[in-house]
């Protein structure tokens, strides 16, 4: 199954967090902090949203730092995925 968002709206998976720090500790589950660096695997068409243009500045492929709790998580085809808003992707990392 594919997803096609619409609109303004991008899908992304979360990269995987850090299981080890800088200088070596193994970090359990609990210690890992959520991550907010995701890979954008879909793009919205973009156009007007609320009375204004909108053009899409993402493409599938970049990787994107997000707000910490946006978006609406889903699963599909035993992948969770999120789709968020291109407002609340914050920077895209290069």
């Amino acid at each position: 199954m594919t997803l096609k968002p619409l609109s303004d709206r991008v899908v992304i998976k979360m990269v995987e967090a850090e299981e080890t720090t800088a200088s070596g500790i193994i970090l359990t589950g609990s210690a890992k902090e959520k991550p907010q660096v995701a890979e954008v695997l879909a793009v919205g068409p973009g156009g007007v949203v609320e009375g204004k243009e909108v053009v899409m500045q993402v493409k599938v492929g970049d990787k994107v730092i997000t707000s910490k709790y946006s978006g609406t998580e889903v699963k599909i085809d035993g992948e969770d995925l999120i789709v968020v808003r291109q407002n609340d992707i914050l920077a895209v990392v290069e």
